[in-house]
């Protein structure tokens, strides 16, 4: 099932996507998903990145080949950082390549939307905290990490977080194929098969350092290829079972 979050009529609303149409449901879906009788055609809608976070948890070094492609050692437990909610656009919005900014690269990643409000999960049960699983950009101005010698700056611009289409509910998220295409070109290439830490594992250790709550972003990190992007290129990552996200930076 596709949960998608959209702005019909100068109104966001929730829906279930479908072929040709959106089925909108009531209220949000974090609890019970309530269909409406009401269809909208999807080409009325603008969809909006399919989240309300409170915050956006980051994986930094979680794919094994990327690993490999630094000659960097496997980390023994996840190195996490925070991305504010102020970062989040949506599908065909504008990555905007702030002033004074050296080098933006892209990071394609899956990214987990969390369901309910959770503390201290069990590996076993995080399926039950997790509302669906969508393609995330996670922007970055590179030079700006080297020099500062942390994450934050470099991590928490305006519109550095792509975050859609929409979520799909039913994928296994450790076995997926992922890829980023930089103006049609293929930069990122690769699986979360090779995930260093999996998704189950990712959602207990958040969960033992802060509460996770409803509309939660989770970023698992990037696979290799990283790499610069430059004003009115054309971003777009794919997701096996998802679908793309496609986004232009100016």
């Amino acid at each position: 099932m596709k949960i998608a979050r959209f702005l019909y009529k100068k109104q966001i609303n929730w829906g279930i996507v479908k072929k040709e149409t959106i089925t909108l449901i009531t209220g949000e879906p974090y609890k019970k998903i309530i269909l409406t009788s009401t269809e909208i055609p999807r080409d009325k809608v603008k969809l909006l990145a399919p989240a309300t976070p409170s915050k956006i948890i980051c994986v930094g070094l979680n794919y094994k080949d990327h690993a490999a492609e630094l000659g960097m050692k496997i980390p023994d437990e996840p190195i996490i950082f925070l991305k504010p909610p102020t970062a989040m656009i949506g599908p065909e919005e504008k990555i905007v390549y702030p002033g004074g900014v050296g080098q933006l690269d892209y990071e394609a990643e899956l990214g987990i939307v969390i369901k309910k409000k959770g503390r201290k999960i069990k590996e076993k049960d995080y399926a039950g905290y997790v509302l669906g699983y969508t393609c995330l950009n996670d922007v970055t101005a590179r030079d700006l990490q080297r020099k500062d010698g942390q994450w934050t700056r470099a991590k928490s611009f305006d519109t550095f977080c792509p975050l859609g289409p929409w979520l799909e509910t039913k994928i296994n998220p450790a076995d997926l194929n992922i890829r980023l295409y930089l103006n049609e070109e293929i930069k990122q290439d690769s699986s979360t098969k090779n995930f260093i830490f999996s998704a189950p594992f990712i959602i207990s250790f958040i969960s033992k350092i802060m509460t996770i709550l409803p509309g939660d972003v989770i970023a698992t990190g990037t696979p290799p290829g990283v790499g610069p992007m430059k004003r009115g290129d054309h971003a777009k990552v794919e997701i096996e079972g998802i679908g793309e996200l496609e986004n232009q930076i100016t």
